[in-house]
């Protein structure tokens, strides 16, 4: 057995030591490539014998960033991270937390191209709160070397940039648009970042990105974690302009805990636009 090539106190020290996660910084993505690209010529030079040094507290285990291997069939075969638990175990059709078999998805990916990057949800142990991740993938002979990174919070200048995208797609088509807000896989939806649009006319959800169950609804209805009336804040602040900003404490979907969100707002039509981000 594979799991052989691991020592029992090495294996033992990955599944008793806490696997410690950072939330998603802005240089994740640059890590996990350049820490995909130092295991694979690790493991190109020393071939299987590289999947203990992988499985082990290590230079392969970079702060929240860690490798992990599967064979061409979908058996893990070592894992520096939490995924430790599933070594010798064929996970080809296990599926993430909103049910997407991101491993199969992985194997095709690798047998038709060779490499490549698939998203899925994960459990994050620094928050305990299941998050967006993005492992980045290559294939040599007939194992899939990975390197996963959590998404980052979204900045106040993505949610800025986000906001104008969303604008210039209401003008242009707003029934199309409010249909691409409210797609849970669509382009409007970065890291924790979603549109969210307001009738002027009637003050009820048109769009959500986030809580499509309130489309339709009075948002009037809605009161903040401190039970601040923020929607008629918001209606109030672009009666006399078409631009506005405003902050209130807001459930995180992505993180489940309520924070400080700092919202964006752009009158165009009759809908109130608006894109947020949290500042905590």
């Amino acid at each position: 057995m594979l799991r052989k090539l691991i020592s029992t106190g090495a294996l033992l020290s990955v599944l008793l030591t806490p696997t410690v996660f950072a939330a998603g910084a802005p240089d994740d993505a640059p890590r996990a490539q350049a820490l995909l690209t130092k295991a694979v010529a690790y493991y190109k030079d020393k071939k299987d014998v590289a999947l203990g040094t992988f499985s082990r507290q290590g230079e392969f285990i970079n702060g929240n960033l860690y490798v992990y291997v599967l064979d061409a069939k979908g058996t893990m075969l070592a894992s520096g991270g939490s995924s430790s638990v599933y070594i010798d175990r064929n996970v080809a059709d296990l599926k993430d937390a909103a049910g997407k078999p991101f491993f199969r998805e992985m194997l095709d990916t690798a047998k038709t191209k060779g490499a490549g990057s698939v998203e899925y949800r994960w459990l994050n142990r620094k928050d305990n709160k299941v998050e967006r991740k993005v492992a980045y993938f290559e294939q040599v002979d007939d194992r899939i070397i990975a390197v996963g990174y959590y998404l980052p919070h979204g900045s106040a200048k993505q949610a800025k940039s986000l906001l104008d995208r969303a604008a210039a797609a209401v003008k242009e088509d707003s029934s199309r648009a409010l249909a691409a807000f409210n797609d849970l896989n669509g382009n409007f939806i970065e890291d924790d970042l979603y549109v969210f649009v307001i009738g002027l006319d009637d003050a009820r959800f048109r769009a959500h990105g986030a809580l499509p169950r309130l489309i339709g609804s009075n948002a009037l209805a809605l009161r903040d974690a401190n039970g601040k009336e923020f929607i008629r804040d918001m209606l109030n602040r672009v009666k006399d302009k078409e631009q506005a900003e405003i902050d209130y404490a807001w459930r995180n979907t992505v993180t489940n805990q309520v924070e400080t969100k700092h919202t964006f707002l752009r009158k165009v039509g009759n809908n109130l636009i608006g894109v947020g981000h949290y500042t905590n």
